[in-house]
């Protein structure tokens, strides 16, 4: 092989995929560092995710998304012998870098990544925009519409802005409590 053009510490690095091919060209790259002998030159593969509550008609789901859109990160040694076949991994796009040479995440980011991952409290996917005017579907104010003046993701929470008697007075509503007008 030669010389070696790349600096081959370990670090992590992202590539470019195809958007929803995340998973596949993780799979592909695991199963690569098994078939080619590659176990001492890459060393994991991620997908990066987090939970997020998704409220769909009504009911509440807990799901996976995607932190990165059309983004796997790999954690190998850069040599020429991990560039070609890291690239030439079918749904691969390309290296995170500058020109031909690919750029190591930082270990702040990594640990900002995983955290993330890890983090135990889903956050809430709420479908609203600040500003929005919505309709009170229950509780004492069921009826009433109001602008959304606040989004709380982490409880699932919005507060309203309710006109009564003459002046607007903040409600504060779970996510479920109100629809689009």
């Amino acid at each position: 092989m030669g010389q070696n053009r790349y600096d081959s510490t370990r670090a992590w690095y992202a590539i470019h995929t195809y958007s929803g091919y995340e998973e596949k060209v993780a799979d592909s790259i695991r199963q690569r560092i098994n078939a080619v002998d590659m176990a001492d030159k890459i060393f994991d593969v991620m997908v990066p995710k987090e939970k997020q509550i998704q409220i769909k008609n009504g009911k509440r789901k807990v799901i996976e998304a995607k932190i990165f859109q059309g983004y796997v990160l790999v954690e190998m040694k850069l040599t020429d012998e991990t560039w070609y076949i890291i690239r030439n991994t079918p749904g691969v796009t390309g290296f995170v870098g500058a020109d031909t040479t690919p750029t190591p995440v930082s270990e702040k980011e990594i640990t900002k990544i995983k955290k993330r991952m890890g983090v135990e409290d889903p956050k809430h996917q709420i479908d609203f925009a600040e500003g929005e005017v919505v309709s009170i579907t229950d509780g004492p104010f069921k009826g009433f519409d109001g602008a959304i003046s606040e989004i709380d993701t982490q409880k699932g929470k919005i507060k309203v802005m309710v006109s009564m008697f003459g002046r607007d007075t903040p409600v504060e509503l779970d996510a479920l409590q109100v629809k689009k007008v």
